[in-house]
């Protein structure tokens, strides 16, 4: 029984998980903080992007990198340089 609510419980977080991101204004495919906007472009604040969002790193990427904030591939963007 134990071990059915703990798969019940993860898979309704699993399922949610887009959902609660996506009303904090956060994209989900990156950890928070700092949160992401969700945003037709983000890009790393003082680099040479043009938006229309900023974000100040280090992001974990999490998922899908969907903005190339991680240009090395190692998890992590807008890392100083």
């Amino acid at each position: 029984m134990t071990v059915w609510l703990l798969l019940t419980f993860l898979c309704m977080m699993a399922f949610l998980q887009p959902a609660i991101a996506q009303s904090s204004g956060c994209d989900p495919n990156y950890a928070n903080p700092p949160c992401v906007p969700i945003a037709p472009d983000v890009d790393c604040a003082g680099g040479n992007g043009n938006g229309p969002a900023y974000v100040r790193g280090p992001v974990r990427v999490i998922g899908r990198d969907i903005y190339r904030l991680d240009r090395d591939n190692n998890g992590i963007g807008c890392e100083p340089k």
